[in-house]
């Protein structure tokens, strides 16, 4: 404990009645609170059982039953305070102190000692009404010194948490908050006040408490420092405002904003399905268009060999010869029948809606199919095709639906685009980027171009540059959300002076959150 610091003046009181025995009373609770030595030295009455003197005894100071023996040089006595009402006494002192010593006369000191105790009862006033005002708080209210103890506790805090004040008064706060007996310093637990210290600013925290019903309560837990002139922390005001009803708003507010984020994305999910559907159909309905004529060839050269055939038969001029001949028609008509089938299996699966069914595709086998379903398309428009497709191209993990109908778009469109020029020419080419390691296909054809106004706009749902009837643009749209979905990417170059437009396309090996298994099936990663 700090030694106590002397009092500058020393005061001498004639008179130990209670008025005495109120003002030791007062000043020595005063004095020691703020660990200072009391000024009053001694008390003079001749009735050694007056109150005043005799607690003046009990608090060793010293008592004499003559006052002028205050005037003795070794007590150093000041000032006397005359605390008896009799004139004589007053008159007597006046005439026998010394010069060093002054007097206050009773009448001049209950002056004061009234002005005085009536701002004590004004601060005492003011202190209930702070109490009343702190405890009819509900948030949680401390006062803890800069040793972690505490001084100060509302009755919200005593209440809610089970505590009496003799419970949490001079404890740490630590013991009471964590049932620990050394400091929050561990790592474990972030200590609010040393954080307040070390940032030389108010803190605020979000912390959870376990109450004695054994609930946990979040609460917002802010720490005020209060300063001395030195710069040292005079005591920190601790206040917990309970935010557990805020926070299960909060919670509960986002767990709707994600249930209606996943409804929205669930009806995108299903608008984008039929938007793929629509594009898959107006592209089949050009394709069947295109493909009728390589069907109808077929047929017809099956049909004039069958009635050949015929008769010969009804001629019944059947040799060897024409034995030899018959061989011959029958494997015209098979190859004529297995193109045919290829083309309608084709056109099946192309139309054929399904889920994103991923799997091992060859990306230039699936180029190769689409052309060959586009063959008699790219024929009508005057469109040659050139083809430079890696042959060491490794496999990807996708969807060959989804995949095919990304190049039947590019496809099908690089032919309108050539259409108004009578032709023109269809470069294809495939590569495996070591770097990235991915796979990079590009389109590139000899058509009109698209403008520069128009290419940040392309690949926008029902945006096109083609005529009246011939696309809803929808194409382009679903091609890059198809990519997209795979991980990848898609990019068009265009420049309309020299006619030209290409698209290049970016594709992982395999989608990030995909995996096969060691079978060669797809696994997913959740």
């Amino acid at each position: 404990m700090p030694h106590k610091q002397p009092s500058i003046i020393s005061i001498g009181l004639v008179g130990g009645g209670d008025l005495c025995k109120e003002i030791l009373e007062k000043t020595t609770a005063v004095y020691e609170q703020d660990e200072m030595v009391a000024p009053i030295l001694a008390v003079a009455d001749p009735d050694p059982e007056s109150p005043g003197r005799k607690l003046a005894s009990q608090l060793g100071l010293l008592t004499f039953d003559d006052y002028k023996q205050l005037y003795d040089r070794r007590y150093s006595i000041h000032l006397i305070i005359i605390l008896t009402p009799e004139p004589e006494i007053l008159k007597n002192i006046l005439h026998t102190r010394p010069s060093r010593i002054r007097i206050l006369s009773y009448q001049v000191f209950r002056m004061f000692w009234k002005a005085i105790g009536q701002e004590e009862q004004k601060l005492r006033d003011r202190t209930e009404e702070m109490e009343t005002i702190l405890n009819g708080i509900d948030d949680f209210i401390l006062v803890i010194t800069p040793e972690m103890e505490i001084l100060e506790a509302n009755s919200s805090f005593l209440n809610k948490m089970g505590h009496s004040a003799a419970d949490v008064i001079g404890k740490k706060c630590h013991q009471v908050y964590h049932k620990i007996d050394h400091p929050c310093n561990d790592g474990r637990t972030d200590c609010p006040l040393q954080d307040v210290v070390r940032n030389k600013r108010h803190v605020r925290q979000i912390q959870t408490r376990i109450m004695p019903d054994g609930q946990n309560r979040y609460y917002e837990v802010n720490i005020y420092p209060i300063w001395e002139k030195d710069g040292k922390v005079s005591k920190f005001i601790h206040i917990s405002r309970d935010i557990t009803q805020h926070k299960k708003e909060e919670e509960e507010i986002t767990r709707r904003l994600e249930q209606m984020v996943d409804e929205r994305t669930r009806q995108l999910k299903e608008s984008h399905k039929k938007l793929l559907h629509q594009d898959k159909m107006a592209s089949l309905g050009k394709l069947s268009a295109s493909v009728v004529h390589e069907i109808n060839n077929p047929i017809a050269g099956i049909l004039n060999l069958i009635m050949l055939m015929k008769r010969m038969v009804e001629e019944d001029t059947i040799g060897p010869e024409q034995i030899d001949r018959f061989n011959q028609y029958l494997t015209l008509m098979e190859t004529e029948t297995r193109r045919t089938s290829r083309i309608v299996s084709n056109l099946l699966a192309f139309s054929r809606q399904s889920k994103m069914e991923l799997k091992r595709v060859n990306l230039n086998r699936l180029i190769e199919q689409t052309l060959f379903l586009n063959a008699n398309l790219l024929k009508i428009n005057g469109v040659k095709v050139e083809t430079e497709l890696d042959p060491d191209l490794p496999e990807l993990v996708g969807s060959e639906d989804q995949l095919q109908q990304v190049f039947m778009n590019l496809v099908s469109n690089a032919a309108e685009a050539m259409e108004s020029k009578g032709g023109g020419q269809l470069r294809i080419a495939t590569r495996h980027s070591l770097r990235d390691d991915k796979l990079l296909v590009n389109f590139k054809d000899t058509g009109v171009g698209v403008p520069d106004k128009d290419l940040s706009k392309l690949f926008e749902p029902f945006f096109t540059t083609k005529k009246k009837g011939k696309g809803v643009g929808l194409g382009l749209s679903v091609a890059y959300g198809i990519i997209q979905e795979h991980g990848g990417s898609i990019y068009v170059e265009s420049h309309t002076g020299d006619g030209t437009t290409s698209f290049n396309i970016k594709l992982p090996l395999e989608p990030v959150s995909q995996k096969l298994d060691s079978q060669g099936g797809l696994s997913e990663q959740h």
